[in-house]
């Protein structure tokens, strides 16, 4: 049984290094496997450089056809799981034919990539980039090693960003109108905003402000919608009565949020939504939603 095993075991093995690995930012990414990782991050238009190492087995020497590496951006839905489309692709030649006796290090480049889309790992949905080193064989197979990384990308504080002013009703029974100062926000914004209560026949229990996450995947008969609700924030317990107002103070920092993707590669969109729950003594719920955007604004030392 040793035997067999060691049969399949790699004749080499490969490490794949960044060159500033050690003082770039990383963040934390969930592996297929289910464990999590730690990866450096960068920013589109960054270039993004380092070393391949090849270790071939004590004693052993490694033919191959070839050595490559790639810079590619994938995206995954997981209804179609195995199969990933390439938005990005850059490939660098490492090395001719030949044969590899001892430890070998080679250098790589990629200059200015373009990396439009962040990295996202969704309900859905997966878009990641990853370094791919494959060592080519004549008559076994390509002996593949990747490296993941975790692109961000950041923005400006928009020139454009107006208020958000709804109205709820209920005829003869129910007029609140609530007010948000903006509508685009940053992953670490405070949302904040003002509820007018003009008419209340009703009795009502409680309200509730939610930030909910709608991830829309494929395209006609394969289009899969996806919502979470990833914050619930009590407005009031109790019942209001006319001409009160309450005010709005929600932190967006606690909450694990992305930028708002629209359309990306036509595989998918993300978006986010305030959402005002009224429920009243009898338990009827009335529901009240306006789209916002989100982005990562641009690091500063104030902010992050």
């Amino acid at each position: 049984m040793n035997y067999i095993i060691g049969a399949f075991k790699p004749p080499c093995d490969i490490f794949v290094t960044f060159a500033d690995e050690r003082t770039r930012k990383q963040v934390q990414i969930k592996k297929d496997n289910g464990k999590t990782v730690m990866v450096p991050t960068f920013q589109t238009l960054e270039t993004i450089a380092g070393e391949v190492s090849i270790a071939p087995v004590p004693g052993k020497r490694l033919e191959h056809t070839g050595v490559k590496i790639e810079l590619l951006g994938q995206i995954e839905l997981y209804f179609d799981r195995g199969n990933f489309y390439d938005f990005t692709s850059i490939v660098r030649e490492l090395d001719v034919p030949g044969e590899i006796y001892e430890r070998k290090t080679y250098p790589f480049e990629f200059s200015t990539v373009e990396m439009p889309y962040e990295s996202y790992n969704g309900t859905n949905v997966r878009l990641r980039y990853i370094l791919k080193v494959t060592i080519g064989r004549n008559y076994v197979g390509s002996i593949v090693e990747s490296r993941d990384f975790c692109v961000r990308n950041y923005s400006l504080v928009p020139t454009i960003n107006n208020s958000i002013k709804m109205e709820v009703g209920i005829e003869d029974c129910l007029h609140i109108e609530f007010e948000y100062s903006k509508s685009k926000y940053h992953l670490k914004d405070i949302i904040i905003g003002k509820i007018y209560f003009l008419l209340v026949r009703i009795k009502i229990k409680n309200m509730e402000l939610e930030i909910r996450r709608r991830e829309s995947t494929g395209s006609g008969p394969n289009t899969y919608v996806e919502t979470e609700t990833l914050a619930k924030f009590e407005l009031m317990d109790g019942a209001p009565v006319r001409g009160e107002s309450i005010p709005v103070r929600l932190f967006l920092t606690p909450y694990e949020l992305t930028p708002t993707h629209r359309n990306i590669n036509n595989k998918f969109s993300v978006k986010y939504y305030l959402n005002l729950v009224i429920v009243d003594e009898e338990d009827r719920r009335y529901f009240k939603q306006h789209e916002i955007t989100m982005y990562r604004l641009l690091e500063t030392p104030q902010s992050s």
